[in-house]
């Protein structure tokens, strides 16, 4: 399930998927971090930047890719 449209959707987003994020500091130069999805922050079913979440090493930025591998 990859695709940029997705990533603003909430109920494409679950635990154990791994994404790319894009941090609060990182916006400006749109570097991505990898990693699991631990916990999904956004409460709404959309969101235009992206769907927020908390990764298991603790990041927390706004899913721009979703990967289409999982653990």
């Amino acid at each position: 399930m990859t695709g940029k449209q997705n990533n603003r959707n909430r109920i494409s987003i679950r635990p154990g998927l791994i994404v790319d994020i894009v941090q609060k500091q990182d916006q400006r130069s749109g570097k991505l971090t990898r990693g699991t999805v631990k916990d999904i922050l956004t409460n709404s079913g959309y969101h235009p930047y992206g769907i927020k979440v908390r990764l298991d090493d603790g990041k927390v930025g706004r899913v721009i890719k979703i990967s289409a591998n999982e653990e």
